[in-house]
């Protein structure tokens, strides 16, 4: 699969899964797609998340996990590509990090 077409899969991956999680999850929580990461064959795909308040976070990943079929039904319907990848979801732990020193720094 070419590198081009691979990062327009992943970007419009990451904007269709950032629209679904809008329109179906609650207003408990805010979760932020940070990116598509994609096997180099393209047939798996993992949604990496970041979720605020964190002590929320378990409830939104168990929320998407529960929803990844409906979430491929929705990017299949709008991404007109043929097989669409396997779709996973994971938290994004070096945007946890990141937001962790950028904390650190600001009270410093």
């Amino acid at each position: 699969m070419s590198e081009f077409r691979n990062e327009k899969i992943k970007n419009n991956i990451k904007e269709l899964a950032a629209i679904f999680i809008e329109r179906e999850a609650g207003p408990t929580s805010m979760i932020t797609v940070t990116r598509v990461l994609m096997s180099p064959d393209g047939k798996k795909s993992t949604i990496m998340i970041s979720v605020l308040p964190r002590e929320k976070e378990k409830a939104a990943y168990g929320f998407i996990k529960r929803n990844l079929g409906e979430l491929r039904k929705y990017v299949s319907k709008n991404l007109k590509i043929n097989p669409i990848p396997y779709l996973d979801v994971e938290i994004d732990e070096g945007e946890k990090n990141r937001q962790k020193i950028d904390e650190l720094l600001m009270n410093n």
